[in-house]
């Protein structure tokens, strides 16, 4: 239904913001049962020094975030990401999310001065509570990017001023934020808007996810079945295992334990999206996920890989 980016400096109090409007909605008359969802560094149990402490850290972050808000986006529910969100680039790619599912946006901005973010920090760090180390702190207030409401990505924006008006549900910033993401679309609606998603971008996103999934639960099933048939043969060489009519046979040559299984099925599924960049897309069907995977592992672990090695080997002697 709805993507809310929470944007502000360090400690300038967005995790109240956000469980401020999350129970805002919660109570708001106009659907009772509307669904809130805050994702958050907390949400994943991540040390914020840590996360923040490297750039290749921070793009984790950024990525374990991103990933979860486009899981977690449907029609059905709001979602709010408490998080710096300071940097533009990442809340246009945010903005691109919520277009692509074809639902609200909106951004909510706490401003507060960072001299007076900082001393909440120290505050904080004294009493025991979570905060930021100082050179962490001056690191991320100085590459905080300012919003600008003409942007696609930072429209519309509602700013709440924590240490004028203090945060709650009755925040004015709060209750027009409500007010946008619940209110009914007519004819007559000129204030609110509906991102929609190119058609390109819609089919893409839906065959890329699709095919993805399919691959993963695909392979997961091969990998099961045949752990299962192994147990079964005690160990001992798997041929003409059937796992389905029009499915390849898998023949494994030797014992196979379930961290190598593992190890195989993680390969294939990276070859098989590295292919798809160049080439055809992922399979969308389990059947034809199923066949490729079951070839691979024949390639990898079938009587034919251990003769070609041999056949290699004697020719390597005669040279």
């Amino acid at each position: 239904m709805a993507l809310v980016v929470i944007c502000g400096q360090p400690y300038s109090v967005k995790s109240t913001a956000a469980l401020s409007l999350s129970e805002a909605l919660k109570q708001s008359e106009s659907d009772s049962n509307l669904t809130v969802k805050v994702i958050s560094e907390t949400s994943f149990h991540l040390d914020r020094n840590q996360s923040y402490a490297n750039m290749p850290n921070e793009k984790n972050l950024r990525g374990v975030l991103r990933s979860e808000v486009d899981r977690s986006l449907t029609k059905d529910n709001i979602v709010i990401v408490d998080s710096l969100n300071s940097i533009k680039g990442y809340r246009y790619e945010l903005w691109c999310l919520a277009r692509a599912a074809g639902i609200r946006y909106c951004v909510l901005f706490c401003d507060v001065e960072k001299t007076l973010c900082r001393k909440w920090n120290e505050e904080c760090r004294e009493k025991g509570q979570p905060s930021y180390d100082d050179k962490i702190f001056d690191d991320l207030s100085s590459r905080f990017e300012t919003l600008d409401r003409r942007n696609r990505w930072d429209s519309p924006l509602f700013e709440l001023c924590p240490h004028k008006d203090g945060v709650d549900k009755s925040s004015t910033a709060i209750i027009e934020a409500v007010l946008h993401l619940t209110k009914k679309i007519d004819s007559k609606t000129r204030d609110v808007k509906v991102l929609q998603p190119t058609i390109a971008t819609q089919t893409g996103k839906f065959s890329e996810a699709n095919s993805l999934y399919e691959l993963d639960r695909a392979t997961q099933e091969v990998t099961s079945a045949l752990v299962e048939a192994q147990s079964q043969a005690l160990g001992g060489p798997l041929n003409g295992v059937s796992l389905g009519q029009g499915l390849p046979v898998v023949n494994i040559s030797r014992p196979v334990g379930l961290l190598e299984f593992r190890r195989l099925r993680r390969t294939f599924i990276k070859l098989t999206r590295q292919t798809s960049l160049s080439g055809p897309p992922p399979p969308s069907d389990a059947d034809s996920a199923k066949r490729m995977f079951v070839d691979y592992l024949n390639r990898e672990l079938g009587s034919n890989r251990r003769e070609q090695e041999k056949y290699k080997l004697k020719n390597d002697d005669v040279l």
